[in-house]
Formats: C-alpha cells, sequence, structure tokens
C-alpha cells in the first residue's frame, strides 16, 4: 500500500459509493468491506453495517468511510482523472455525471455523492505548459469557457483558429 492514498468520508453510502467508482474506472475493484461490530456506540452506523471500503481505481488504492453526517465533501479537495484525448474524457465525464451529478467549470464535476473531480485530459497540459506562451494563453482562455474539456477545440484554439 503506497504511504499516501485518499480516505473518503461518506453519511452511509461508502459501499454504494465504491462500487460506483469501481464501475467506472478500468482496473479497479474492492478489495474488503469492513463492518461495524454489534455492539458500537454511537455515532457509528448500526452495528453489522459497513464501517469501511478499500477498493482500488485504476491500481490506486482508497478508503471509503461510512462515518455519518457530519462532514461534506467540498471542492477543496478533488480527485484528478489523467486522460488522454476525447474518448477518454467524454468516459469519466458522462460516467461520474450519471445519476445525479453535476458540471462545473473548466473540466471539473461534482459526482451523486458530492466529491469533486477534475477531468483532464493530457493535450490541455501539454498545450498550457509547452513553450510558447501565446499558444499557452489561447488555449487556457479556451478552457476557461468550457465546462466539459474539448480537446478538438483546445487544439483548434492552440492553432490560433
Amino acid at each position: 500500500m503506497p504511504k499516501i492514498s485518499p480516505f473518503l468520508w461518506f453519511d452511509t453510502q461508502a459501499l454504494e459509493a465504491a462500487e460506483f467508482y469501481v464501475s467506472i474506472f478500468p482496473n479497479s475493484r474492492i478489495v474488503s468491506v469492513n463492518r461495524y461490530p454489534d455492539d458500537v456506540p454511537p455515532p457509528a452506523g448500526p452495528g453489522g453495517s459497513v464501517s469501511t471500503v478499500y477498493f482500488e481505481l485504476d491500481g490506486q488504492p482508497h478508503v471509503a468511510l461510512n462515518g455519518g453526517p457530519h462532514f461534506k465533501f467540498t471542492e477543496a479537495i478533488s480527485l484528478s482523472i489523467d486522460c488522454d484525448g476525447q474518448a477518454e474524457v467524454d468516459h469519466y465525464w458522462d460516467g461520474l455525471l450519471a445519476g445525479g451529478g453535476a458540471p462545473s467549470q473548466c473540466g471539473w464535476l461534482k459526482d451523486r455523492y458530492g466529491l469533486s473531480w477534475q477531468v483532464t485530459p493530457r493535450q490541455l497540459i501539454e498545450l498550457t505548459t509547452g513553450p510558447d506562451k501565446a499558444v499557452a494563453g489561447r488555449v487556457f482562455a479556451a478552457m476557461m469557457t468550457m465546462s466539459k474539456i474539448d480537446v478538438p477545440m483546445l487544439e483548434k484554439a492552440a492553432r490560433g483558429e
């Protein structure tokens, strides 16, 4: 297990969320599901209910906790997906929005559990960090007008079209 991995706090949907994420990402699986003991005191869930779910997304370990309604996700932290091209952007964007997610700006979205994601094509990073500052500026300006990142439109902006 890596030294650092995401630990996500849910109210009661840890297993449901982990199953949802595993269905979207390749090379993903539920590793283990742990339950609260029968005599657990509040504020933990009722005895026998899911406490933690260990799962992998594209081989990266994650943990989901059913910790109750005390804390909610905010945009102050997000998970970033490195995509290669428009087809991958579309796959992750559409998958994570399914069932009640909400799009935001510049490739960001919130899934139906309130977790923020950045669906970022490599082409955006390459075009905005390259040596040509004029290209980077045009691509950045184009990205600022987008919700879901549109790779062909970024490439068009890079060419000055």
